[in-house]
């Protein structure tokens, strides 16, 4: 694995319906909600994350990869690792991907701390569970897979 340990970082979250985006910096090591992107249409989606890599230059992107609480890959883990896959071969950027179990009930406990709860989570839970993600990846980089 590549030593990354400098310059910006854009976290994901991948979803059929919603990708949650995040960012940070490996110089603060602090993970940030950025969007959330609201479009099933894969060339919407990746015309929006083309935008926020020419606005942010990430040396790395970081994707969530599902699993159980066993360790075993969930089922939606192929469909992750494609758009890992489609983000590196689109953008040529390195990717990393995380165990993203539990970010999303991570994300909704944050969002009710800060009382946002019920609906009024959904426009912001993919980002927030994102910035789990990528928050994740500062804390334990050296837990992370690197696509080959």
């Amino acid at each position: 694995m590549p030593e990354l340990k400098s310059g910006t970082l854009l976290g994901f979250d991948f979803g059929l319906k919603r990708v949650g985006v995040a960012v940070g910096t490996w110089e603060l090591g602090l993970a940030h909600p950025l969007e959330t992107i609201s479009s099933e249409i894969n060339t919407a989606r990746f015309a929006r994350i083309a935008e926020l890599i020419s606005q942010w230059r990430p040396v790395a992107l970081i994707v969530g990869m599902p699993q159980y609480d066993d360790g075993a890959q969930h089922e939606f883990a192929p469909t992750c690792l494609r758009f890992a896959n489609r983000l590196h071969g689109r953008f040529g950027l390195p990717v990393f991907w995380v165990d993203e179990r539990y970010s999303s009930v991570a994300a909704s406990s944050v969002l009710n701390e800060q009382g946002v709860r019920g609906r009024k989570q959904k426009p912001m839970l993919d980002q927030v569970a994102a910035q789990q993600i990528l928050q994740q990846y500062f804390d334990e980089s050296d837990s992370a897979h690197e696509l080959t």
